[in-house]
């Protein structure tokens, strides 16, 4: 059988940065073609990074990317490259698709190309186009139509693009009636919590389906609130594994392949009403060789590890990729705050992580203990300003009582932030996790002002269980836990009255967070979730919180997205609403 060296290109790209992702296509272009590739794939949208969301109805971004296209296909060629053939994904447009009411105006694409000898040889567009969760193809973009199919060494390669593997029927049948022996998807999937699993049985049915080698090529790193995980997978026709790569890292998955040889020249319309577009670049093997590169197989991180690992990425790619140094974190010694400083430290470097501690007179000693204790152990910039000062001077002049007496101090500790920030330059981080944003236990202008949120689809138990995994593994390591365990066991408090425990306005948190789960997670009402066997009273008081918090939600900021459903565009709520699941 023929055989074949694929270079799977498993990398980041930047939403609007033509320059650097083109850039970046080339460099590991060259790494593949010195490994001796015969074939080099690039994620999804590498070109113009993914989801480009409105810019997709912007016709000089469409054009632009277009452009880009053509001259990365030139500049290939010119460096010495262009023999190999390259798959990369890309903003498009279609020339024939007839403009019609629901579809967006300018007719943009989800597209993929091959680049060969300085030219595009083949461009298709997604055929199957998400539109749930975080998805909204059909806002953005037209169909494809076609059965993409390139023959490269003596072997026909079908292409497709991320939710044609997703979805049922269409490209991968397709794959099976054109004869393929192989399927490339690219793709750029975001991450969730146990998506692995169900990624690798989804490539295991499709490459059955299509009765062919498959390799799902995915991205890496974050893009506002979404990260990608990579965790390519290559798989054979009867669905066992060939190769996987790691897991938020950046690399090249090379392998070699033996392929069945390409038959007569598919043509026609197979399924789905896909017509068959088959491009020859090359009819004759490569000569023989002994097989080297087995791609591997990379193990896979345990569940902490792997929701750790995805929020420092998503922080990191957010700091890095909207042009900040540095991180500034308010330290109250409870466990959000050292969570998230924890996650800081990691994905900018201690050095370039900046806390401070904002007592007031309601603030225990061993909290502005914990929080020095946390900034030593981390190694990172601390500094202490007491907020009573100005707290007093409010006081004087409002009398404020109850509620609002509590308020005023995290909104005098959010303003401290925000004027620290301007002063200096650092990116405030807001420390709210996902059970008090859903029950609307914060501050507006307070505890929620900052420009990222990194633990804000973590809920409680999840921030303990995460604080722990932590401080394990800076002990497997040999290193000192940056956590202080009193951050840990101690009973969660807001401090903003004398002896206030989350728990006087809260269920105990992991009640809490399972009602939370069933209620926006999994959508479930009032009934199923008495019916699961939860308290009928805790539950509605719980929705009721949930119902009435809407608006403190839609001004929170931005924050990595590790579960099914998180806030933003996941859930997508009106403000305004009188329906409520309990009285």
């Amino acid at each position: 059988m023929p055989q074949l060296r694929l270079a799977l290109n498993q990398i980041d790209s930047t939403v609007g940065d033509l320059t650097g992702n083109a850039e970046a296509i080339v460099h590991w272009t060259r790494h593949s073609a010195e490994q001796g590739a015969h074939l080099v794939a690039f994620p999804e949208m590498m070109l113009t990074g993914y989801p480009v969301e409105d810019l997709a109805l912007r016709p000089s971004f469409v054009k632009a990317s277009r452009a880009a296209l053509d001259e990365l296909a030139t500049r290939l060629a010119a460096e010495g490259l262009g023999e190999l053939p390259v798959v990369v994904g890309y903003l498009d447009r279609s020339t024939a698709a007839q403009a019609r009411l629901g579809q967006p105006a300018g007719a943009p694409r989800n597209a993929g190309a091959v680049l060969h000898r300085g030219e595009v040889v083949l461009r298709y567009a997604k055929h199957h186009l998400p539109n749930y969760g975080v998805f909204d193809e059909f806002r953005y973009f037209v169909p494809g139509d076609t059965m993409p199919v390139v023959r490269v060494h003596g072997v026909d390669v079908a292409l497709a693009i991320c939710e044609d593997l997703w979805q049922d029927g269409g490209r991968v049948p397709a794959t099976r009636s054109a004869g393929a022996g192989l399927l490339i998807s690219i793709n750029a999937s975001p991450y969730e919590q146990n998506k692995d699993d169900t990624r690798l049985e989804l490539v295991r049915k499709r490459a059955q389906e299509a009765g062919c080698t498959t390799a799902y090529l995915a991205m890496v790193g974050g893009q506002d609130e979404l990260v990608f995980d990579g965790d390519s997978i290559v798989v054979d026709r009867d669905g066992e594994v060939v190769a996987r790569a790691p897991q938020f890292s950046e690399g090249c998955v090379l392998l070699d392949l033996e392929l069945p040889a390409a038959g007569p020249v598919p043509s026609g319309t197979v399924d789905d009403g896909l017509r068959i577009e088959h491009v020859i670049l090359s009819e004759q093997p490569v000569p023989a060789y002994e097989p080297e590169l087995a791609g591997g197989y990379s193990d896979r991180l345990d569940d902490d590890e792997e929701v750790y690992s995805a929020l420092v990425v998503g922080l990191r790619a957010y700091v890095a990729k909207n042009g900040f140094r540095s991180v500034l974190i308010g330290l109250s010694g409870g466990i959000d705050s050292a969570l998230v400083a924890a996650i800081a430290c990691d994905a900018v470097g201690a050095e370039n992580v900046y806390g401070v501690s904002m007592p007031s007179k309601y603030s225990s000693e061993h909290s502005k203990g914990d929080a020095a204790e946390l900034a030593r152990r981390a190694g990172l910039h601390f500094r202490t300003v007491s907020i009573e000062p100005m707290f007093d001077a409010y006081m004087g002049s409002l009398g404020l009582t109850g509620l609002a007496e509590e308020n005023l101090q995290s909104r005098l500790r959010g303003t401290m932030l925000m004027a620290i920030s301007n002063q200096e330059g650092h990116i405030v981080m807001a420390p709210g996790n996902k059970s008090e944003l859903a029950v609307g236990y914060s501050t507006l202008y307070g505890d929620s002002v900052g420009a990222y949120g990194p633990i804000k689809d973590v809920y409680k138990t999840t921030v303990f269980r995460l604080a722990n995994w932590r401080n394990k593994a800076a002990e497997a390591r040999g290193e000192v836990p940056p956590i202080p365990e009193n951050s840990i066991i101690k009973p969660p408090s807001a401090e903003l009255r004398p002896d206030q425990v989350d728990t006087d306005s809260l269920p105990d948190y992991p009640v809490l967070d399972a009602i939370l789960a069933r209620y926006v997670d999994r959508d479930q009402g009032r009934e199923e979730i008495v019916a699961a066997g939860y308290d009928p009273e805790v539950v509605a008081k719980t929705l009721r919180l949930v119902d009435s918090a809407e608006y403190k939600r839609r001004q929170y900021p931005p924050g990595t997205k590790i579960s099914a459903k998180g806030f933003g565009k996941d859930r997508r709520l009106p403000i305004t609403n009188l329906w409520r699941e309990s009285v």
